[in-house]
């Protein structure tokens, strides 16, 4: 019986290839989990997903023979999350959330009202590699690198769309919205906790692809906002 154990993979996998897992990933199958030579996991990248069979522990790395291939890349849709970085518990949840409802590229940016305006990349990015080990998912969201709101919505796709969280607007036509032909991506846009300026709101409103979204009566904190947006643009796309 394949293992439920899924780990990811980033260099190219085939069928019949022997391997070597990195340090953290051997130390967790072997103390963590107890998996023993013989026994078998999962490893996955973007183009699909692979049983695999220890072979042996080595000089504190697990060596592995890729078995057969069980999945094929999934034909994901092209949904980004741009935000203004939060403190770390709230940040890690939102990266982890939207990770499992299948963000592809999360894009931090420094709003007028940003109170924090750094990231830990490397954390970040372990987070997500966790996520979507753990949600079944294939592909590794990327993570940018932090940028000016202004410069993100300057070179932002023209074929694409904004769907940015405003408590202000009273439009509610989401649905006709994504029903349109959008060949760049969507991306939701999350202000910081004391939301845009007004100068950046009206700078988003410009932008002919920029649509504004209002999610509750209430005042919701970023991370909420983040992934109640998601769940929402997701379920329309799916219906």
């Amino acid at each position: 019986m394949t293992s439920k154990i899924r780990l990811y993979f980033s260099d190219k996998i085939e069928s019949d290839l022997v391997a070597h897992l990195n340090k953290n990933q051997s130390h967790y199958i072997k103390n963590v989990m107890r998996l023993k030579p013989g026994e078998n996991l999962s490893i996955f990248n973007s183009y699909g997903e692979w049983n695999s069979k220890i072979e042996s522990y080595q000089k504190g790395k697990a060596h592995i023979k890729v078995l057969d291939k069980v999945r094929d890349r999934d034909n994901e849709k092209k949904i980004w999350l741009a935000f203004a970085p939060l403190k770390q518990n709230p940040l890690n949840f939102m990266i982890q959330k939207a990770t499992e409802l299948g963000i592809q590229k999360f894009i931090p940016l420094v709003c007028e009202r940003s109170i924090v305006k750094n990231i830990n990349a490397e954390r970040i990015k372990k987070i997500i590699i966790e996520s979507s080990e753990q949600s079944n998912r294939l592909s590794i969201p990327e993570i940018k690198k932090i940028e000016p709101l202004k410069n993100f919505l300057k070179i932002f796709s023209k074929n694409g769309c904004i769907i940015f969280c405003d408590i202000n607007s009273n439009k509610k036509n989401l649905k006709e919205i994504l029903r349109k032909k959008i060949e760049g991506p969507i991306c939701i846009l999350v202000g910081p906790e004391g939301d845009f300026s007004e100068n950046e709101r009206q700078l988003i409103i410009s932008l002919n692809q920029a649509y504004p979204l209002s999610l509750a009566s209430n005042i919701l904190r970023a991370e909420t906002a983040a992934i109640a947006a998601i769940t929402i643009v997701n379920f329309q796309l799916n219906l």
